[in-house]
């Protein structure tokens, strides 16, 4: 995005009002935190026995082998529809599946045992073969090991030979998931992997991203079904009941990327380009046309990545599916990339434009992995942010060159994003140290805000440090399969965890960084310090740039003459900075006579962020911006929606319109009952109206979610309905996640997260993820209860999620007891007059 992107100076009030907003209800929050704690006795935390652990097991394969080809045959033996006929017997569904695998392979070290992933399958009977001797090898035993490596171990009777030529052909079978993982089925699909480690689930395989190899898929697939993959179909076969189709092998890739579909969906194809691109969907959603602006939006993206990368996409062709159900938001297989339906339809009329910019952006995203992932990729799960950074940053220039208008939100989201989750000593670097991540758990962890976001924030402060051209030029040579060349800048963002706040005193020009950590009594284990590239100007100078290291150059930021310093300009270094008192009232006073959006939503979020610090005199501060920019604008509010409502065609007054709603909504001010619900607006509406409402218009909703096939529709109903402030209809919602046929599985989490959101439901969604143990929930015991639930829960892929929640709540406790007595006073005093 153009470093010169603006917003409107009313969506940065409207932002102002959001933070305004969240401070009266931390301070609801203190309120209820006193008078909860005023006769409780905490207790302690019970003392655990220590024990001796045994040493971890090994959990990354051998290099000894290396695959070169599998050739691999599925068959799911699953019914896609059952007629019932009189006098005839119905078959009874089943979620079997079986196949054979095999696969060719290398041997770089001699041995005499074959490692490769496999997870809850049977296999047998297993044959080893010598291509060079033309020959068979004899099998002495195998095993699968009972532990987080998911290893089959191979024993033969003999070693195999440096450089040999082999190959291990077996017969597997297992069951089709009912919860989204690997080969699993939907109500309109069978799918096949969602995630790293996906692949061993489906056939044996060396499932790691480095061992790259060649697939050739054959599917065996109900008549009446459409098997899609990679790679286009290179022949099939009918009988009476089965579908035989084989497809064209796939180039050189890891076994993630692996993918294929059955289904009985249609397709829309884009506008004629160089890639012949396909967008699968239900039927009825191909009808209507939900599918058009996808279509037209991935031809748009694909042939701009195309000219920028100067590499061309690595097919002819490009499938994209939009299924009923997908655990993550889409996966980029090459060739055949798969979306949650929310992420890929578009609804004219229905559909909001905030859905219109996630529905680019992910695709988006997914188009710049055929690049970054799938042609090149990391060579262990530490570095993924390889992957989903650029994919990331990338996506932003696709974004801005096929749809414009959406300006700045994309990077601003992304940046505080990153700032959230690396302010916590629970964070880890970009490129975590390999043995931190091993299980698929471990694996499942580094997909978070710190591999996508800071990612994608450390690269685009590098490309404004090299120059766009010059990193351009970088990434074209990356892909060009030559080594992309870093300078050590990028040793201290990548090797180190968190972030620097740097500290600017214009009055004598010291200036020093510290890492920036929520926690204010935490200090830094690591003494980190980074290379710090900064830009500023002044209102009396333009652009200058200068190296920061510990402890830096001075004169440049004295205040000669009076006039403010502004650093991190554009936010285009990722790093907060905070300054002496008279600077922030000198930038306060610009923003208010002559207001730079970009530069007025960089500043007041670092002013909130610093008060978590309380590295300035924060009272001040707000003081300045609650009387200069919120208390003589908060009553224009209405004026201004109405005036931006007939400017519909504005995505930015549509960005400014939704959120000035949904924050007015959101404090139940009369404001929300004065509009029409246009589209943008509707889901704002939906909640408001099922909170302010009791049973019948929970249920009314929930018949209308129940009966809607929009998908837009849909998911607005389904958000709406987490609004409500009975209670007991939320638990009635909470164990509605737990039926697959009235929430979907893969809807099942977020529905959870939009009720814990909703005040009244923070204590029934915490109990529900604990049953059967239901224990009462009060503000007090929150810390120890994650404590335990995080030791007394197989946490998977989400054990650093734990941790950084307990450190999270842990910081906002302290908080509290050092703001409860001066936020309050301060709210009594600005709203005294209210009385």
């Amino acid at each position: 995005m153009p470093r010169k992107s603006t917003l409107s100076k009313g969506l940065a009030v409207a932002f102002a009002v959001l933070a305004v907003s969240a401070i009266g209800g931390m301070v609801s929050m203190m309120i209820v935190f006193k008078i909860q704690t005023s006769n409780l006795t905490m207790t302690e935390r019970p003392t655990e026995p220590t024990t001796t652990l045994a040493p971890p097991p090994v959990m990354r394969l051998p290099r000894s082998l290396i695959p070169e080809r599998y050739e691999i045959l599925v068959h799911p033996h699953f019914y896609s529809r059952i007629v019932e006929e009189v006098n005839v017997t119905t078959p009874n569904q089943t979620l079997f599946f079986n196949g054979s695998s095999t696969v060719y392979f290398r041997c770089h070290q001699p041995t005499k045992y074959i490692f490769l992933h496999s997870f809850e399958l049977s296999v047998s009977p297993l044959l080893v073969k010598d291509h060079d001797e033309n020959g068979q090898l004899k099998v002495t035993s195998y095993q699968h090991h009972d532990d987080e490596s998911d290893f089959l171990e191979i024993e033969l009777e003999e070693n195999l030979k440096t450089d040999g030529n082999y190959s291990l052909s077996l017969y597997f079978e297992g069951e089709i998931s009912e919860y989204l993982q690997a080969m699993y089925v939907s109500r309109y699909t069978e799918t096949n992997f969602d995630s790293p480690t996906s692949a061993r689930r489906l056939f044996p395989c060396f499932d790691e991203p480095d061992m790259k190899a060649v697939f050739q898929l054959t599917v065996i697939h109900r008549v009446g079904t459409f098997a899609l993959s990679n790679t286009l179909q290179q022949s099939k076969q009918i009988n009476t009941d089965w579908k035989y189709t084989k497809f064209f092998s796939t180039p050189k890739m890891s076994s993630y990327l692996l993918a294929f579909t059955i289904s009985e969906f249609l397709a829309m194809d884009s506008p004629k380009s160089r890639v012949n691109i396909k967008t699968y969907a239900r039927p009825e959603a191909i009808a209507a046309r939900h599918t058009q602006y996808a279509a037209g939006i991935t031809a748009k993206i694909l042939e701009f990545y195309e000219g920028h990368f100067e590499l061309q996409y690595g097919f002819q062709h490009l499938g994209q599916v939009a299924l009923p159900d997908l655990e993550p938001l889409a996966m980029e297989n090459w060739g055949l990339i798969t979306y949650q339906e929310g992420a890929l339809l578009y609804e004219e009329g229905v559909s909001s434009l905030l859905h219109k910019e996630v529905i680019t952006t992910i695709i988006a995203h997914e188009l710049a992995h055929q690049w970054f992932g799938n042609q090149v990729t990391m060579k262990w799960w530490n570095e993924v942010w390889l992957n989903e950074g650029f994919a990331t940053y990338m996506s932003y220039l696709a974004v801005n060159h096929a749809e414009p208008s959406f300006q700045i939100k994309l990077i601003m989201d992304d940046l505080h994003a990153a700032f959230e989750e690396d302010a916590l000593l629970t964070s880890h670097p970009l490129s975590a140290p390999p043995n931190d991540v091993q299980t698929t758990g471990e694996i499942l962890g580094m997909f978070n805000a710190i591999s996508y976001s800071k990612g994608a924030m450390v690269l685009r402060m590098l490309a404004n440090y090299v120059g766009e051209k010059a990193f351009d030029d970088g990434i074209r040579a990356r892909n060009g399969k030559s080594q992309y060349k870093v300078s050590n800048i990028m040793e201290y963002w990548t090797t180190q965890m968190g972030y620097p706040v740097i500290t600017i005193n214009t009055t004598s020009g010291a200036i020093y960084q510290k890492h920036f950590l929520y926690n204010s009594s935490a200090v830094s284990r690591y003494g980190l310090t980074w290379l710090i590239p900064i830009t500023f100007t002044t209102n009396i100078s333009g652009l200058n740039n200068v190296w920061l290291d510990k402890k830096g150059p001075g004169n440049e930021f004295i205040s000669k003459k009076g006039e403010w310093i502004l650093a991190n300009v554009n936010a285009t270094g990722y790093y907060r900075v905070n300054y002496n008192l008279e600077n922030w009232e000198r930038l306060l006073w610009q923003l208010e006579t002559n207001p730079s959006v970009k530069k007025y939503v960089h500043v007041f979020s670092t002013i909130f962020y610093h008060e978590k610090e309380r590295s300035v005199v924060m009272g001040s501060l707000v003081d300045i911006l609650w009387k200069r920019n919120i208390q003589d604008n908060l009553y224009f509010f209405p004026r201004r929606l109405q005036k931006s409502q007939r400017r519909a065609n504005s995505d930015v007054f549509s960005m400014f319109r939704y959120i000035c709603l949904s924050q007015l909504c959101t404090d139940e001010a009369f404001f929300c009952l004065l509009f029409s619900i246009h589209t943008n607006l509707r889901s704002v509406i939906y909640c408001q109206a099922v909170a302010a409402g009791g049973k019948k218009e929970w249920e009314f909703a929930w018949e209308k979610f129940q009966s809607s096939t929009d998908t837009s529709e849909k998911d607005q109903l389904r958000k709406a309905l987490s609004c409500t402030k009975q209670t007991w209809l939320l638990n009635r919602y909470l164990s509605y996640t737990l039926d697959p046929d009235k929430i979907r599985l893969m809807d099942a989490t977020s529905t959870i997260n939009l009720i814990a959101q909703n005040a009244a439901g923070q204590a029934l969604a915490w109990n529900f993820i604990r049953l059967p143990h239901f224990c009462v929930f009060n503000h007090i015991n929150l810390c120890l209860q994650l404590i335990r639930f995080k030791d007394n829960t197989e946490m998977n892929g989400a054990y650093r999620a734990t941790l950084q929640a307990i450190e999270q709540t842990q910081v906002n406790i302290q908080w509290v007891k050092e703001n409860h007595d001066t936020v309050l006073e301060w709210f009594e005093r600005e709203t005294a007059h209210l009385e």
